[in-house]
């Protein structure tokens, strides 16, 4: 039976395979009085979507239809939905439910990421057995409080990587305090780190991009950095000793890292931060290693619901767009935007589009 009671979508059917996408049909979730569903228009391709299919992360059912970067149409809303109605263009952000309702000490704090009940937008299992499936789809049905209307000036494959990517750097960016007056490094220049530029120089902060392409210098000052450092040069940190208050690391190679070299140039109680998640464990460090500016390491998971709203209003009133790929979503175009992730072949982010194409006019 299609929509409202089954989704069909582009999945995988075994780790091992993981471009093989095939079109296929799956269960969605009883349909509860807070929940929106959503005729998905596009959707961003995640780095989280290769290491989820690749088995990077460990295993995930199967099959599974991945994507957490969604935008497009409400056609049903729930009776106690309140900020969202039929016909809105809205986005969903990661994770797309809880397995409570909003009741965690956590979530009355406004760290409603941080929950112990989210249920994640794919490959995790609601109370009715069903597992969840993402954005590579033709709908998706998410709870209210993960769903957000898209300022009107902002195109929909532009907001869509601003879901996971935009918000996994603007979240920590902001509690960190970027701002004017600090100096901030980048480390990488990816689907995470593009934004991250734009969000940090939009903040009024002094920005530089650490990377080990030389080719991605013209890109960073485009978006606004002060200065590109190439970290595969030979002692590049001695002339940054004691520079950043903190420092963004959106790679997924960090164990191929020298990390004592980045500390250095930290400012007293400086803060190396990640948000690219790899497949392997951070390089082995001493506690040394922090003792010379008495610096810190740490990690953060997206962005809570106050700061989704507040990155779309700062993207909206300057103007800041996502540097993006669109592909046609098909089973061989999702091969394409995944396989592209994997080899780093993208600049800056993929978004799958033609939704209409692939799974006809939907309400």
């Amino acid at each position: 039976m299609p929509y409202p009671e089954t989704g069909t979508g582009f999945m995988i059917h075994s780790q091992k395979e993981w471009t093989n996408f095939k079109k296929g049909e799956f269960k969605l979730k009883q349909f509860e009085d807070r929940d929106v569903d959503i005729a998905i228009e596009c959707c961003g391709v995640c780095a989280s979507d290769l290491h989820t299919i690749n088995g990077g992360w460990g295993d995930a059912p199967m099959p599974l239809c991945v994507g957490h970067e969604v935008v497009g149409k409400a056609v049903k809303v729930g009776k106690d939905v309140k900020t969202i109605k039929v016909g809105d263009r809205v986005e969903q952000q990661q994770p797309s439910n809880l397995k409570t309702n909003l009741t965690c000490s956590n979530c009355a704090a406004d760290q409603e990421n941080y929950c112990p009940n989210a249920i994640d937008t794919y490959g995790a299992p609601y109370s009715d057995g069903t597992i969840s499936q993402g954005g590579y789809s033709s709908h998706i049905r998410v709870h209210e409080y993960f769903a957000f209307k898209i300022p009107e000036n902002i195109p929909s494959a532009v907001a869509a990587p601003m879901l996971c990517a935009g918000l996994t750097v603007y979240s920590p960016l902001t509690r960190l305090g970027a701002g004017p007056g600090k100096k901030v490094a980048i480390l990488g220049l990816g689907g995470l780190g593009h934004f991250a530029v734009m969000w940090a120089v939009a903040l009024g902060a002094e920005v530089y991009v650490l990377s080990h392409s030389p080719s991605k210098k013209e890109d960073a000052m485009k978006m606004g950095a002060k200065e590109f450092i190439v970290t595969g040069e030979e002692n590049w940190f001695k002339p940054y000793a004691f520079t950043f208050d903190f420092i963004i690391n959106s790679t997924d190679a960090t164990h191929k890292f020298n990390l004592p070299n980045y500390f250095s140039t930290l400012k007293v109680m400086g803060r190396f931060h990640n948000v690219g998640f790899g497949d392997q464990p951070l390089p082995s460090i001493k506690a040394q290693d922090f003792a010379a500016n008495m610096s810190s390491i740490g990690s953060s998971h997206i962005g809570n619901r106050p700061e989704m709203l507040a990155m779309l209003d700062l993207a909206s009133k300057q103007d800041i767009k996502s540097w993006i790929e669109e592909i046609p979503i098909s089973e061989e175009g999702c091969a394409k935007a995944v396989t592209k992730v994997a080899e780093n072949n993208v600049r800056y982010r993929c978004v799958l589009t033609n939704f209409d194409a692939a799974f006809g006019q939907r309400s």
